[in-house]
């Protein structure tokens, strides 16, 4: 199963999620907050709780990998290679508790920041079949 990605179908450089977004600033606040909603709201304890102490290093692989999924700049690939995202979510149980803690904390921070609802209903699609993707154990 591929990874769905909200790119598909886009051919002009501004209209890709990244550019609607704000480009660079715009990714990058995007997921400030949400890293900041997941250690300042209880709601999303059980996924701040998969994560080390410290965030910063979370922050920018989200930030380095939406980057390039949503249509910018491939910064995590550069770093790092293909994302093979299930491979590296395996060492984590994520369930259907944590895929729905994961979609609220990130339609949160989504609102947050302004996004408008057409793109943001896209994204949450996008993102949903990711985070469903993800998932290793029942329940």
């Amino acid at each position: 199963m591929s990874v769905p990605n909200p790119t598909e179908e886009i051919t002009r450089a501004e209209d890709t999620p990244y550019a609607l977004l704000g480009g660079d600033a715009g990714v990058r606040a995007l997921v400030d907050r949400f890293y900041d909603l997941m250690e300042l709201e209880p709601a999303y304890a059980g996924i701040r709780k998969l994560h080390q102490p410290d965030l910063a290093h979370a922050r920018d692989k989200l930030y380095w990998y939406l980057s390039g999924w949503l249509g910018g700049p491939n910064r995590y690939i550069e770093r790092f290679g293909h994302p093979r995202l299930r491979a590296r979510h395996l060492p984590f149980a994520i369930g259907v508790a944590e895929r729905d803690q994961w979609m609220a904390c990130m339609r949160q921070a989504l609102i947050e920041c302004g996004v408008d609802e057409p793109l943001r209903e896209r994204l949450l699609q996008a993102f949903f079949g990711t985070a469903d993707w993800m998932r290793n154990r029942d329940g």
